[in-house]
């Protein structure tokens, strides 16, 4: 049975988690150290305060147990991380791992529950700014205006969502920070200099993807994708049609389908189905529910579609799942 976790059962629990250091680790007075749950596995995080506002999170887990985590909405920082094995399973977003990345703008999370699977080794590079560190980067209302900055600064309004390529440079960037040569000072220096480089390949890649729309879109385009998006979410059994969704939102058809593969890396459809899938293997870890149930909650009358669906996304049955048998990472 799959252990659901909310924000202050992680937290009562991780107090009562012994402090896992690793050999060889010497700390410096501007970090320090936590771990998980002993009855979930093995983690330990160092979380590294580089300056005010700036924030580096350094992760390395196993778990023994598969378990989610649910986070009710609230107010999200600017956030980048690079999985540097493994991947991270969350209901609204596609899963982050290998080539691809996650780079999020500041404004409201909407809730959301984030799966973890028994075996899966988990090494994450976690960066966290406050909106004003980087908006003290872009000094003229002309650059904080323009698209994708305003993006990043969404306040009371939902965030956005990246989704950049993990390239080459920045694999190799995230790895030096987990092997800093330097002990105090000089550590902290290091760190902040290649956080700040890696914010900037973040950055331009998000700048190429979106200079390519900026000549032929309006400036609400952008936001009437995300809003697309946001209401397929909002009802994976009973989803809008393409031509509904374009209606919906204000587009035409071709323009969200277009502009939808730029801005997600899948289509319409592509993207509808990843959330339903990751949603049943949810529902199929927690028990309770018939895999025929189960695919009506998601939008599949047709079992068989289902469970073709299923198999293609996770390399098992949506029986296998139900009866336990870990998923086969592709």
């Amino acid at each position: 049975m799959t252990l659901i976790l909310n924000q202050s059962d992680w937290e009562e629990l991780c107090q009562q988690a012994p402090k896992l250091q690793p050999d060889n680790l010497v700390l410096d007075d501007f970090e320090d150290l936590t771990s998980c749950p002993e009855l979930l596995g093995q983690e330990f995080r160092r979380l590294i305060e580089l300056s005010p506002g700036v924030k580096l999170t350094l992760s390395n887990s196993k778990y023994c147990q598969d378990w989610m985590f649910k986070e009710p909405s609230h107010e999200h920082p600017i956030q980048f991380l690079i999985c540097l094995s493994g991947f991270i399973h969350c209901n609204i977003h596609p899963s982050i791992g290998g080539t691809r990345g996650y780079f999020s703008g500041s404004g409201i999370s909407p809730a959301y529950v984030e799966q973890n699977h028994a075996g899966e080794h988990l090494t994450l590079v976690d960066i966290e700014l406050e909106p004003d560190v980087l908006k003290s980067f872009f000094l003229d209302d002309r650059q904080r205006h323009s698209d994708p900055i305003r993006q990043l600064f969404k306040g009371e309004d939902w965030k956005v969502s990246f989704y950049p390529t993990v390239t080459a440079k920045m694999r190799s960037l995230a790895q030096q920070l987990w092997n800093t040569p330097y002990r105090g000072g000089k550590r902290r220096l290091y760190l902040q200099s290649k956080v700040f480089e890696l914010l900037v390949m973040q950055l331009d890649a998000i700048g190429v993807g979106q200079d390519k729309l900026r000549d032929s879109l309006k400036p609400t385009t952008l936001d009437r994708i995300y809003h697309a998006k946001d209401i397929m979410l909002a009802d994976l059994e009973n989803p809008p049609s393409v031509l509904e969704l374009a209606q919906q939102v204000g587009v035409s058809v071709c323009t969200l389908q277009r502009r939808f593969q730029e801005l997600f890396g899948m289509t319409v459809f592509g993207y509808l189905t990843d959330r339903r899938m990751e949603l049943a293997e949810q529902l199929l870890r927690q028990g309770g529910c018939t895999v025929t149930e189960i695919a009506a909650i998601v939008g599949y009358s047709n079992p068989s579609y289902f469970a073709a669906a299923f198999k293609r996304k996770f390399g098992i049955t949506p029986k296998e799942c139900l009866l336990g048998k870990k998923i086969v990472l592709r």
